[in-house]
């Protein structure tokens, strides 16, 4: 098998890239839209995340067993095509949800729903077919690994983006109302842009028998991709951790530096530093699976993880201090977010191994239902927490809401970080050295 090179490489990268400037500006400043601009409640905007997040959730396994029921295009493949297209309405239906008409409060929660929900469906139709993209490039495990980083390289590159120049942006204008959907407009056209990149430059070069046949997908069939392939279920219970904790994190650090700094100006600037410093740790991560396997290599990056956000938790939370553990979590975390896409691909393969048939589709769909799972989880959960802690929109808080916002930024995610790590300690069993196994015997099956 021809090695990726480095603009296939880069391409794949640039998806996560153009994903993040629609996808992260409703994890990071959805809910702060929503409770200081749009005037909904925190438990309300909570329960819109939480149900509409359910909902998307459910919409991937749809859209999997669509895009692996689709004859694949001799010219574009099976998956960039839709990707592509669907990432143009991702980003028209981006501004939708960022829009404050003037309703009264019921028709503001019912146009949260359904913009949210439209939204959700076109990101099932965007990611879907790019995460499982990846697994259609290449089986070799240096190569997975590369993808894997330039994809958390391009997820983390957005992330730093949109958290640096989005409220300062914001400021620009005198009315907020018409700023967010401004400012919403341009990271969409960045995104839909870098999508075009990934689908011009990118390759599907592994065909399964599945590819050709453009049969339809039963509820049987999808049952006994998922529920036979055991890494893949691994994983499922691992991400509804790590994603919680991660969505979670960037949802509260906007009020963290607000009231518990006392400067929502600061946000660009620890966002900056602490988003930074994590791309050393996807750096580091071809180099790590090359000598500690990759589950090892999630394992330590869960266990920096987890005490820095400890420390950070239990000691007093001054500026300096503060950044810098945040910073160290960040890099931890990183490295089990980069290896996941890895991990992915590999139970793609276990899957084919297992049944004879590669669902690229279904497989990524499922674990991405519960990435959904995990999003709802957190959304809901800031918004509860929000509520349960006393938080005021624009005014001074009180100690137990600045605490509560202090726990929902770093004691929550040490606690469900450590359970993502105990996950993929005991139950992920798909070593680097059974993969390779399972490769050749692959190879050597008749067509």
């Amino acid at each position: 098998m021809s090695k990726l090179t480095l603009k296939e490489k880069v391409s794949y990268g640039l998806g996560d890239f153009g994903n993040g400037f629609m996808f992260d500006m409703g994890q990071i400043y959805l809910l702060k839209f929503y409770t200081d601009v749009f005037g909904i409640p925190a438990a309300v905007a909570g329960s819109i995340f939480l149900l509409t997040k359910i909902f998307d959730a459910f919409m991937d396994p749809i859209a999997g067993a669509f895009i692996d029921a689709r004859k694949a295009d001799p010219r574009t493949g099976k998956f960039r095509k839709i990707m592509f297209t669907s990432s143009i309405f991702l980003g028209i239906l981006s501004i939708f949800v960022f829009m404050a008409p003037d309703l009264s409060p019921t028709a503001k929660m019912i146009f949260g729903y359904a913009t949210y929900m439209a939204w959700g469906v076109g990101y099932s139709f965007t990611n879907v077919p790019y995460g499982a993209l990846g697994a259609a490039m290449t089986q070799d495990p240096n190569d997975r690994a590369s993808l894997a980083s330039w994809r958390q390289a391009g997820s983390l590159g957005a992330l730093l983006i949109t958290s640096v120049m989005v409220v300062p942006l914001i400021k620009q204008f005198s009315d907020p109302r018409v700023a967010w959907p401004v400012v919403v407009a341009l990271t969409s056209v960045i995104g839909v842009t870098a999508f075009y990149f990934c689908f011009k430059n990118c390759k599907e070069v592994i065909v399964g028998k599945s590819l050709a046949s453009g049969e339809k997908i039963s509820i049987k069939a999808m049952a006994r991709s998922v529920f036979t392939n055991r890494p893949l279920l691994a994983l499922i219970l691992m991400t509804i951790f790590t994603i919680s904790a991660y969505n979670i994190k960037s949802a509260m650090m906007i009020y963290y530096c607000q009231y518990n700094l006392g400067d929502i100006s600061l946000m660009p600037y620890i966002s900056f530093i602490t988003i930074g410093c994590s791309c050393l740790g996807i750096t580091l991560i071809p180099k790590l699976t090359k000598r500690f396997g990759k589950k090892n290599t999630a394992l330590i990056g869960f266990g920096v993880s987890v005490v820095a956000d400890l420390i950070n938790f239990l000691i007093p939370g001054d500026l300096v201090t503060f950044t810098i553990l945040a910073s160290i979590a960040f890099i931890g975390i990183s490295i089990p977010n980069g290896v996941t896409w890895a991990f992915v691909s590999d139970s793609i393969d276990y899957g084919e191994w297992k049944t004879g048939e590669r669902r690229e589709g279904i497989t990524y769909s499922f674990f991405n239902f519960a990435r959904k799972i995990a999003q709802s989880v957190s959304g809901f959960a800031s918004g509860i927490g929000l509520s349960l802690v006393g938080y005021v929109p624009n005014v001074q808080q009180t100690e137990k809401a600045l605490g509560g916002i202090k726990g929902l930024l770093l004691l929550y995610p040490a606690v469900t970080i450590s359970c993502a790590a105990l996950v993929i300690g005991i139950l992920y069993t798909l070593s680097d050295k059974r993969h390779g196994e399972m490769i050749e015997e692959l190879k050597n099956r008749p067509a």
